[in-house]
């Protein structure tokens, strides 16, 4: 792939990444702003509190979409490996923790990691991530202590099952932007 192209797939992957979906849809169906409630997130958790479950899963799943979808057709369909996937799995995620559409304000990119991995694996490794956080957040009620030992946990299914050295150059991305997210958490659950 060529530098040009390559750069134009980056784009494509953060601009997508960076839609304020949650935003535009809570405000069109239940005419609030999610980002008024809960952590003032523009993400799915709080679409759910400002317009209800439908609202919250309309919006976690346009979340997910807008990964998904630029990953899958990079490495699905276009074949696209090594640093320069790893780089494409990384840009939806940005855009949507730092979107240009919200003066580089963003949500915590919990779906939009969900997505890239619909986008790299289909199902398996999403269906561990889901898992893990489920059960995780249950058992802690701390999202920073779920995501992270749920990102240990595909970490561990990637190296018995699906040990291909782009999956943990992906984790490895995605953990260090995940926790970066998430640090308030840490700081919030020891104070």
């Amino acid at each position: 792939m060529t530098d040009n192209w390559f750069l134009l797939w980056l784009l494509f992957a953060f601009l997508s990444g960076a839609l304020p979906l949650s935003v535009w849809v809570t405000k069109l169906i239940a005419g609030r702003d999610p980002r008024a409630v809960g952590d003032h997130n523009p993400g799915a958790t709080n679409a759910l509190k400002s317009g209800g479950k439908w609202v919250g899963l309309a919006a976690l799943l346009l979340d997910v979409s807008k990964a998904a979808a630029p990953v899958g057709l990079a490495y699905q369909i276009y074949g696209i490996r090594g640093p320069a996937m790893a780089a494409l799995a990384l840009a939806p995620m940005l855009g949507h923790a730092y979107s240009p559409f919200l003066r580089f304000r963003g949500g915590k990119a919990l779906a939009t990691a969900l997505g890239v991995w619909i986008g790299l694996t289909l199902w398996d490794v999403p269906l561990v991530a889901l898992v893990g956080v489920t059960v995780w957040f249950l058992l802690l009620k701390n999202s920073g202590w779920a995501v992270l030992l749920t990102l240990a946990g595909m970490a561990v299914y990637l190296y018995f099952f699906r040990p291909e050295p782009l999956f943990f150059w992906v984790l490895g991305l995605q953990t260090v932007l995940l926790l970066w997210k998430h640090r308030l958490d840490f700081v919030l659950q020891n104070s």
